[in-house]
């Protein structure tokens, strides 16, 4: 037997110990090793995944038809081609949130639809604050050479105009620091694009309430950067509201406090993973009990105002915690500057939040 198969690959030899090959092929640019483990998927992908890595190969473990398969791809930090969908969803997301952003700015987009032009400036807010902090994560990721997509924007025809976006990362992560870098980074590019949002936003005219039944609830952060500048959030007038720019604002504030919960693959999950090691499984099995209890304390105190809100977030936490969290090849643990930038960022977490972070007027 060779030393090495197709593209530099380790040949099955040199990790017999923990995967038994039987069979082998290639497809495209992925070397597919048919075989049986000797432990765990994750045991098996910690122990093989450096001597893939430093031949330009991600690795996973697969069950298919009932056979296990380790699975090299090549890696690539770079963007092949042209990233067609990831602009087209841009695109999109553009077009729903100036639509969005007319419904707050009173404009009527069904007799004047060139109108919604002038909401731009919501759009820029949301997509700014939601653009910045995957760039946090794709930038983090790069640092880390670990291969990742550009962000992916979700369009959908809300109030907001979208669901957030979303970057993918298809490869292994080779040490906590990665895993903690690469999850806090976008929480906190977020952040500063949210307060630069929040003052720029705050600092504008009022307008007159828009076509929107609903008002939002600021987190603390919020009131404190507008506190800071001395400025309103509301006003005596009830026919007017804060500028719409400060709802992008509001989205990079309610974003961060999401995304920081300690569960699964969200930000928080991969932040507390890398902070507390496997005590984050135990972490996250708590999760879904203060969610499920915010909602129970809506429904008694606010008039059930973001009840559904709470409860589908308690469900989706359920989930998250039950698809797992991402396991670093190296679980060496975090120093001391990591762990205090780590607490910073899940307390900047808890004053982005507000119990009822939206109701109706």
């Amino acid at each position: 037997m060779t030393e090495t198969v197709l593209g530099g690959a380790p040949e099955p030899g040199r990790f017999a110990g923990v995967f038994d090959v039987y069979e082998m092929e290639t497809d495209g640019g992925e070397i597919r090793y048919y075989g049986q483990p000797r432990s765990d998927r994750q045991s098996v992908v910690r122990v093989v995944a450096p001597m893939f890595r430093q031949r330009g190969y991600t690795v996973s473990v697969e069950r298919e038809l009932g056979e296990y398969v380790l699975v090299a791809s090549e890696r690539t930090t770079g963007v092949d081609g042209f990233p067609t969908t990831n602009v087209a969803l841009f695109c999109l997301t553009v077009v729903t949130t100036l639509f969005a952003g007319s419904q707050w700015y009173g404009i009527d987009a069904l007799s004047n639809p060139l109108g919604v032009l002038d909401a731009w400036p919501f759009a820029v807010a949301v997509l700014g604050v939601l653009g910045v902090h995957e760039l946090g994560h794709y930038v983090a990721s790069r640092h880390h050479d670990v291969q990742a997509s550009l962000p992916y924007f979700i369009p959908v025809p809300t109030l907001l105009g979208t669901m957030g976006a979303v970057i993918r990362m298809r490869d292994t992560l080779p040490d906590r620091e990665s895993l903690f870098d690469i999850g806090v980074a976008g929480p906190l590019a977020g952040l500063v694009a949210t307060v630069v949002v929040t003052a720029i936003g705050v600092s504008l005219p009022p307008v007159e309430v828009g076509t929107l039944p609903v008002r939002l609830g600021y987190p603390p952060l919020i009131r404190l950067i507008a506190a800071a500048l001395g400025q309103q959030l509301t006003y005596g007038d009830a026919s007017l509201m804060a500028n719409p720019v400060v709802v992008g604002g509001w989205v990079g504030a309610f974003v961060t406090f999401l995304n920081l919960l300690p569960v699964g693959q969200l930000d928080g999950g991969h932040i507390v993973r890398a902070m507390f090691g496997s005590a984050h499984a135990t972490v996250q099995r708590f999760v879904p009990i203060p969610l499920f209890a915010l909602g129970a304390y809506t429904y008694l105190f606010a008039d059930g105002q973001s009840l559904s809100l709470w409860v589908i977030w308690g469900f989706l936490a359920l989930l998250f915690a039950r698809a797992g969290s991402a396991e670093p090849v190296d679980d060496s643990p975090l120093g001391a500057p990591r762990l205090v930038v780590g607490a910073v960022t899940l307390l900047l977490g808890v004053l982005s939040f507000t119990p009822v972070p939206l109701a109706l007027a």
